[in-house]
Order: C-alpha cells, then structure tokens, then sequence
C-alpha cells in the first residue's frame, strides 16, 4: 500500500515522522493540497471509522491502494485542513507511543497513524517495516496490540466502533 502526506511542514524538523519515512522512500510528502492524490484519508475528523472493509480489493483500482495522512501540528490541525481527496475514515482509540505523546489516546504522530491503519487493514508486515525506522517504534505496538488485534478481526466500521467503546469505558 502507498503511504502520501500532506506536508504541512510546521512540526520540528527533527521529531517529525513523516519526513523521516520520505528520506527511507517508505512515503511521499506533498506540499499543495491538488498535488496530493486521492486514497484512504486518515481523518480525525471523519464521521466513518477505518476497518477491514476499507482494504483494498481487486476491483478499486489505485484509489484504495492509498493511504493518505496530514502531517501538521496537533495546536494547528482542524477541520478544514483535511480537505483532501479521497474516502475519509478516522482511526479508533489507540495510544501514542513516541516520546513526544507517550501514553495519550489519539494523539499519534504521522508514522503511528499509518502504522495503526496498516493493522487494521491485514497489512502488519508493512506497519512493522515503517516503524522499524523508529527507535520507540515497536513500542507504539505493544501497547497497541489487543486493540489493533481486535480491530483487525472486525468486519466493518461499526464494530470498529463498539470495540473502541470498549476501551473507551475503560479510561
């Protein structure tokens, strides 16, 4: 699967995870909105959680072979910024592993986001592969494995959902 950003480029440099997978040509930055091609959008905001139905098939053609993230600053992030091309879907309660948010639900970086969507969607392999750049990166899957597992034996987005619900009347 095709890994694309929206380069937003207001994040430090050095802590930031998807430039580091554009320097292993493990994704793509873009800089400008129309450059960015349509695929997967991994939206907070987006009323559809992602689950297994969003795997590609034979039949999508390269629009579902794609996932697409924003990389911006959390303080900056809104709603408007996701106006990208592409089916929408946001990622279930998982928890950060960087450094940066250790340990705080929803707040992934760019690598654990597509990290996270690769599981969900039977891509581990791939998801192991970008986090292997990382030093902390096998981190973000142990402390999400139950719920990744989980996730990944759903059947659509509304069971995606109840699992989340499961975790979330837990905090």
């Amino acid at each position: 699967m095709e890994l694309h950003v929206r380069y937003e480029g207001d994040d430090d440099p050095d802590k930031c995870s998807a430039r580091k997978l554009a320097r292993f040509d493990l994704a793509e930055l873009h800089r400008a909105t129309r450059s960015t091609p349509p695929g997967i959008v991994l939206n907070p905001f987006a009323e559809q959680a992602l689950s297994p139905a969003d795997a590609p098939t034979a039949g999508d053609g390269a629009r579902h072979s794609r996932l697409v993230a924003l990389d911006c600053s959390w303080e900056t992030a809104e709603r408007e910024a996701f106006d990208l091309q592409g089916v929408h879907r946001s990622l279930p309660f998982l928890v950060a592993g960087n450094p940066v948010n250790y340990g705080t639900a929803f707040q992934l970086n760019t690598v654990e986001a597509f990290a996270g969507a690769l599981c969900i969607l039977g891509e581990r392999d791939h998801a192991e592969e970008i986090l292997s750049k990382f030093s902390w990166g096998h981190t973000f899957l142990e402390l999400n494995e139950e719920p990744l597992a989980r996730y990944a034996d759903c059947a659509d987005s509304s069971a995606v959902v109840a699992v989340q619900d499961d975790y979330l009347a837990e905090e």
